[in-house]
């Protein structure tokens, strides 16, 4: 069966159908959108009464004028108005390593590092010598070369409650280095005197004092 074919009065018709169902769909599309857009403000947080948006730009008779205290945040401009020091890597590292130097570390109680007075030093020269000042006890052997520590501390014996007699050294008895309690004990027991005496008197025995001998007695025959 043959289409019929449509005249121009059908066409037309139909071509303002398709245009109104067209401009209802549009119509329809806007007014959603609108729908939207009004619930959208109406969920937007409301300003404050007692807190109202006060403008940073005014205007004066020379014209608009900002704020210029609204324009930076607080920290930064105190960051740029004042002075920033810049410091070397290289030297922050070595001053680092010093300060970490400076101490034996907490395995050793943070002892730290060895000041070298002359106190000190003669202190370590009687403490390798010890053997000799005290004959009667025996030392371990040290090598010949004498090493000083690198870390070290001098304390005080703090004595207890129940020493305080049978073991307190009186403030005249007590010395602030060990060179004052050497002198301060030979004073006392004469020891290193007497050992010198002992050492002279082997030196002129023997053959040395035979000679003085017949020395004096030649003198004494030709007298």
């Amino acid at each position: 069966m043959a289409e019929e074919e449509l005249s121009d009065a059908q066409l037309q018709q139909l071509l303002r159908g398709a245009e109104e169902r067209l401009r209802a769909a549009k119509g329809n599309i806007k007014g959603n959108t609108a729908a939207s857009s009004l619930a959208a403000l109406q969920q937007l947080p409301k300003i404050a009464p007692q807190n109202p948006l006060v403008p940073f730009v005014s205007k004066t008779a020379q014209g608009a004028q900002v704020d210029a205290s609204k324009l930076v945040n607080p920290e930064q401009r105190k960051l740029a108005n004042g002075f920033r020091t810049v410091e070397d890597p290289v030297m922050v590292r070595e001053r680092a390593a010093k300060m970490k130097k400076a101490t034996a570390g907490a395995s050793w109680y943070d002892l730290p590092r060895t000041n070298l007075t002359p106190e000190l030093k003669r202190d370590f020269q009687l403490l390798k010598m010890r053997s000799v000042l005290d004959p009667k006890r025996h030392y371990k052997k040290e090598g010949s070369k004498q090493e000083i520590p690198e870390f070290s501390q001098v304390g005080t014996i703090i004595e207890g409650p129940t020493e305080f007699f049978s073991a307190r050294l009186s403030n005249k008895d007590r010395k602030r280095t060990l060179v004052e309690e050497v002198l301060e004990g030979e004073r006392a027991t004469q020891r290193f005197k007497t050992k010198y005496n002992e050492i002279q008197a082997a030196k002129t025995s023997g053959k040395k004092a035979h000679y003085k001998k017949m020395r004096s007695l030649r003198r004494g025959t030709k007298g």
